[in-house]
């Protein structure tokens, strides 16, 4: 009986090298669209590399023999990015700064290059989404003119290339990575094998010539990225650009950094001149006037940032079986689990009641130190007394009705010193009940300014 012979599956997946014998549009390992390609030659131990003899500065060498000084860094100007990226620019770092479309990636990125040219260091500017005459509006409307900032509107990598041979920048800004094509790689623009060629080219140029690049990224409807994982491994820097559009509110994150730290955040407000850096911004998540009953503050961290944050609650009665829960802000579970720990393990009865939780300013509590400020706000609107003035409560709550410490306990005291507030409620109460009963005892004074107790 003649043998048969193995058939060879033609087609490989770029993303996680799944194999099949035909076409398909989106890999069945990774579920990643348009990353099935046809299969190039045989890779791996079936073809013979010879080996190259390393030059005498190339050679590998003891680890104890390195040198370990920091690569200098240079400040882009915008403090709040500087902070985000460990201190400023490191020579020949690829940067990648993603965000939702409009959220104002390419503000920031202007604001970054006029700053730097303005220190006397020449960037280029690279638009692949707009033309030279629309970022030189914007730039006449945020400020952002000078003669070392060079504009440039490509799509052809190959030209952007030479734009960095004739200008020479000490910054090169690439706006976007996903609409920069290369004529070395088959597909449109944006396809996982352009995305893939033209970050590698321009992080290979960034490396030669010791100069900083930074890359705008695209993301995709769940919030990730676009295009090809490997991108985000090639990159140095990976920080991405938040808001609510509902708000002037801006934050950048670094999700990945090879020199500095990962939990640093940076600060911004969108004004109608541009964006401005927010260096301090406790005043912006507090509410203004007499304290009201179903406030509460508590201090909340963005990245190493400590930062005051007011939640408001309210509550109104429902005859009802289904009462209503509405929250904007903070986590819809948490908010049932602490109304649920309220009535069982405190005695506040809300079963009954409609509950709407918010915070001011439009941030986001995601972190579970925000437990014990929701509690205090909800019992206070339950019982109409406002909390005293100069309070503020940190703690995560148990389903046992137990105050746990939180991480930072003691930065976070530090900054409500800092702002005023003497009374901080946390895990010494021990529980939900044993804070409440504090509360009310050191309300008693504030009766007499005409403030109801807690």
């Amino acid at each position: 009986m003649a043998t048969r012979r193995p058939v060879t599956a033609p087609y490989r997946c770029t993303e996680c090298g799944w194999t099949t014998v035909k076409w398909v549009g989106r890999c069945g390992e990774c579920q990643q669209w348009g990353t099935v390609v046809e299969a190039a030659e045989q890779t791996g131990i079936l073809r013979s590399i010879s080996p190259i003899a390393p030059s005498a500065d190339r050679a590998a060498k003891p680890i104890t023999h390195l040198t370990t000084s920091e690569a200098p860094r240079r400040t882009t100007g915008v403090g709040e990015f500087d902070r985000v990226l460990g201190g400023g620019l490191v020579p020949g770092a690829a940067i990648l700064l993603s965000g939702e479309p409009g959220v104002g990636k390419s503000t920031l990125l202007l604001e970054v290059a006029a700053q730097s040219a303005r220190a006397g260091r020449r960037v280029l500017y690279a638009s692949a989404e707009e033309s030279t005459a629309q970022v030189r509006l914007r730039a006449e409307r945020t400020g952002a003119l000078h003669d070392e900032l060079y504009l440039a509107s490509e799509v052809d990598l190959a030209t952007i290339l030479g734009h960095v041979d004739e200008v020479r920048p000490d910054l090169l800004i690439v706006d976007s990575v996903q609409t920069v094509s290369s004529a070395m790689s088959e597909g449109m623009a944006g396809h996982p094998s352009q995305v893939r060629e033209v970050a590698s080219t321009l992080i290979r140029i960034a490396k030669e010539r010791d100069l900083p690049v930074v890359i705008v990224g695209h993301v995709t409807k769940d919030g990730s990225i676009a295009g090809p994982r490997i991108l985000e491994h090639l990159v140095d820097v990976v920080c991405h650009f938040e808001g609510d559009r509902q708000t002037s509110l801006r934050f950048v994150r670094a999700l990945k950094n090879r020199f500095g730290p990962t939990d640093e955040v940076g600060c911004f407000d969108m004004t109608g001149d541009g964006i401005a850096e927010v260096a301090d911004p406790s005043a912006l998540f507090l509410g203004h006037g007499a304290p009201v009953a179903g406030t509460c503050v508590t201090i909340a961290l963005e990245g190493r940032r400590a930062l005051p944050v007011e939640v408001q609650a309210l509550t109104i009665k429902n005859g009802g079986p289904n009462p209503r829960r509405i929250v904007s802000g903070v986590d819809a579970a948490r908010v049932a689990m602490v109304l649920a720990v309220l009535e069982r393990r405190a005695g506040i009865p809300v079963s009954d009641q409609d509950v709407y939780v918010s915070t001011v300013g439009g941030v986001r509590l995601v972190e579970p130190a925000a437990d014990l400020a929701i509690a205090v706000a909800v019992a206070g609107a339950v019982r109409d007394r406002a909390l005293p003035k100069g309070t503020t409560a940190i703690g995560e709550l148990s389903l046992a009705g137990e105050i746990r410490p939180v991480a930072q306990g003691a930065q976070r005291r530090s900054e409500a010193a800092r702002l005023g507030y003497k009374t901080v409620v946390d895990a010494s109460s021990q529980s939900l009940a044993s804070a409440l009963r504090d509360l009310t005892t050191r309300g008693r004074p504030s009766a007499a300014e005409g403030v109801p107790d807690f």
